[in-house]
């Protein structure tokens, strides 16, 4: 019984910490500016009804 509890802490514990690797791993100086035309977003079609 103790052996299922230990490994769901283990299971539990791996996940927290591959969600915590992959949310602050990104670059360190942030996201580069943006490049030339960048800014304009191509135009997106209304959502259907």
């Amino acid at each position: 019984m103790w052996l299922i509890v230990l490994e769901a802490l283990l299971a539990g514990a791996l996940l927290l910490f591959f969600v915590w690797w992959t949310m602050f791993s990104g670059r360190r100086g942030g996201e580069p500016p943006p490049g030339p035309g960048d800014d304009e977003a191509p135009p997106r079609d209304p959502p259907p009804r």
